[in-house]
């Protein structure tokens, strides 16, 4: 039996039936397409538009109308965001003491940052050996600061860097937890002055400030790290920022990084 003969016709016609009994119905292409790519805008049209403006400029005499005209042609300003307005929230008699400050803490005016939270009192005494500054308190606490994983993993870290607990004074920069706590913004508008005050009430010997944020509520600014010393109204007091404690117990080599800047910086016993 002879095969009859193929014309490139023929094959053509026997490779579309072969491709649409296997699905295939559609063209493809290789080619890469920029689908969410924005649309340049198109500048023909405001070229025309400011020549026109051009023309009739300079075929009236300058004057309040055609002042009028080309003001309101005019594209406005770019306005700048707002400044963050800063508050004295110390306020024109602020608390003088240890004690006084804890009151005012739990109670004054102005420095809620989350109503949905409650406040959480820092806890520790007065010249403490070492200062630990947290950002906020925990989500769940209620009673006592850092009470959750947070509060577990400081305890193993004082532990480790061989300091007594009762010898640490535990605080937050805000009296309430704040979910997305803007700590920048939060300091231009004056709780870095509380944080400072607060620190020159305890007067700790040392400070670990956990929260690379931490920085504006400390005085400081990005261009400013690693922090090696804190200016309060009582005088220059040492301290390390490190990340946050949330974040240790997310990354190990964190962690690590801790232990390296701790060893550098802590005076041999």
């Amino acid at each position: 039996m002879s095969r009859p003969d193929l014309t490139i016709a023929r094959e053509f016609e026997a490779a579309l039936a072969w491709w649409h009994a296997a699905g295939v119905d559609c063209d493809y292409a290789d080619d890469a397409t920029a689908w969410l790519a924005e649309v340049p805008t198109a500048k023909p049209a405001a070229d025309t538009k400011a020549a026109g403006m051009t023309r009739t400029s300079s075929a009236q005499a300058p004057g309040p109308a055609s002042e009028s005209v080309a003001a309101r042609d005019l594209p406005a300003a770019p306005s700048s965001p707002p400044a963050t307005q800063r508050r004295d929230l110390l306020g024109e008699s602020p608390p003088q003491d240890f004690a006084a400050f804890r009151d005012w803490w739990m109670t004054a005016q102005g420095i809620d940052t989350a109503r949905a939270f409650p406040r959480i009192a820092p806890r520790g005494e007065a010249d403490a050996a070492l200062m630990v500054l947290v950002p906020q308190p925990e989500e769940a606490d209620r009673d006592r600061l850092l009470s959750g994983p947070q509060g577990r993993l400081l305890a193993n870290i004082l532990a480790a860097i061989g300091v007594n607990e009762s010898a640490v004074y535990i605080a937050a920069a805000l009296p309430c937890h704040t979910p997305m706590a803007d700590l920048a913004m939060l300091a231009a508008g004056g709780m870095d002055a509380v944080t400072l005050h607060h620190i020159s009430l305890v007067r700790p010997a040392r400070v670990i400030a956990f929260g690379t944020g931490l920085a504006p509520m400390l005085g400081a600014n990005e261009a400013e790290h690693p922090l090696r010393e804190i200016n309060h109204t009582g005088g220059k007091v040492p301290v390390i920022v490190s990340e946050t404690l949330d974040s240790l117990m997310d990354l190990p080599r964190l962690k690590a990084r801790f232990w390296r800047r701790w060893t550098q910086w802590s005076p041999p016993q």
